[in-house]
């Protein structure tokens, strides 16, 4: 981890970790409709951010990305998964209760009979919680590669 690759690899990893990270944002918000989900969407996005680890000198990903935003991250994911959960109570319903299905709006439209023509707003609040749950494996996954990454630097340097 001396030096950065080549100006090819770095261009490669540019361009890859665009797709990259469209493709585990599919994964996240198709998730209730296809394989897939929050875990391992997330897991799909932490890999383009290791891509970007590897390509480039870990001091310059520093320089782009703090420790503390991927931190940021995964304590929102969190947030947002238990007050997902939580906001079913004050309805009158359980913890966890699927309140927005078949509400109507952003997240409750009613599944028609037959065939689903597309609708991909039809799981209540399961996206939400395939969102914060890929909020917070991205933020997991990037903080433990993170650690691991400055651990061994800091045991290179040590020798």
């Amino acid at each position: 981890m001396s030096d950065s690759l080549s100006k090819i690899i770095r261009t490669t990893a540019d361009v890859m970790f665009l797709f990259i990270t469209v493709f585990g944002f599919y994964i996240v918000l198709h998730g209730h409709l296809t394989p897939g989900g929050g875990f391992q969407g997330g897991a799909v996005i932490a890999t383009g951010f290791i891509l970007l680890i590897v390509a480039y000198k870990l001091e310059d990903f520093l320089g782009w990305f703090q420790k503390r935003t991927f931190q940021n991250c995964e304590m929102s994911g969190l947030v947002l998964f238990i007050g997902t959960a939580l906001a079913a109570i004050p309805l009158g319903y359980l913890f966890f209760m699927n309140f927005l299905n078949g509400t109507g709006g952003l997240f409750g439209q009613a599944v028609p009979f037959g065939i689903n023509p597309g609708f991909l707003n039809t799981a209540g609040t399961i996206p939400i919680m395939n969102i914060a749950v890929g909020i917070e494996v991205l933020g997991g996954l990037s903080i433990i590669i993170l650690y691991m990454t400055t651990g061994i630097r800091s045991h290179e340097e040590g020798e």
